[in-house]
């Protein structure tokens, strides 16, 4: 993802590519409604695999940003477990798929799971889903767990970082059309964010460690 700036991520160039060559193919047959729908999947997937640039906030260090675009589903406080909150965000096909890192930081863990692509509704969605989990850790010792899990989605999840990499604030890391992001949070954390809100990868403020 480091090389990655152009517009268009290249994680949908295949994608596009053969998107595009559908279109010239039932331009040249003059099959208008192919031809159509054809166009139709190239522009939708240029959409999909946009890779905007990102201005980035001057927060205090030991802010957290989100990782992703997207809507808080739930905020959970937890109680016997290493981290004190747990935060939900969902993603769609219309959110921008790239994947940031929420605080300058080390790549402790990374873990891929390949599975299903079930709809959050079913009982074994979070059983059986691919994921991705991701656990960073700032200077002073900070964690932040990370787990993306796909939802129905024609592409799965991917990364491009490695463990132990440094990694500054709202660095692109990966990519992820339509899942959930979880964000586990430790108990000396202040929230800056509620329900329903509307979030933006490293624009959105997360809360601070105190």
């Amino acid at each position: 993802m480091r090389n990655n700036l152009l517009p268009v991520l290249k994680e949908g160039w295949n994608f596009i590519a053969w998107a595009f060559a559908l279109f010239v193919i039932f331009a040249l047959l003059d099959c208008e409604i192919l031809e159509f729908l054809s166009f139709v999947a190239f522009a939708a997937l240029i959409y999909l695999y946009r890779n905007p640039e990102r201005e980035l906030p001057l927060f205090q260090n030991s802010s957290v940003t989100s990782p992703v675009d997207g809507t808080v589903l739930s905020i959970e406080e937890l109680e016997d477990s290493e981290y004190g909150y747990k935060i939900e965000i969902e993603s769609d096909f219309s959110n921008v798929a790239v994947l940031r890192v929420p605080m300058s930081s080390v790549l402790n863990e990374i873990e891929h799971v390949q599975g299903t692509r079930l709809s959050k509704k079913s009982p074994l969605f979070s059983k059986t889903n691919e994921n991705t989990r991701l656990v960073f850790e700032n200077i002073d010792g900070n964690k932040v767990k990370i787990v993306h899990t796909c939802k129905q989605s024609f592409d799965g999840i991917h990364t491009d970082i490695i463990k132990a990499q440094n990694l500054p604030q709202s660095y692109r890391y990966g990519t992820m059309i339509n899942g959930v992001t979880t964000l586990y949070l430790p108990r000396n954390f202040r929230l800056n964010i509620n329900v329903a809100n509307e979030l933006s990868a490293s624009e959105t403020l997360i809360g601070y460690f105190s």
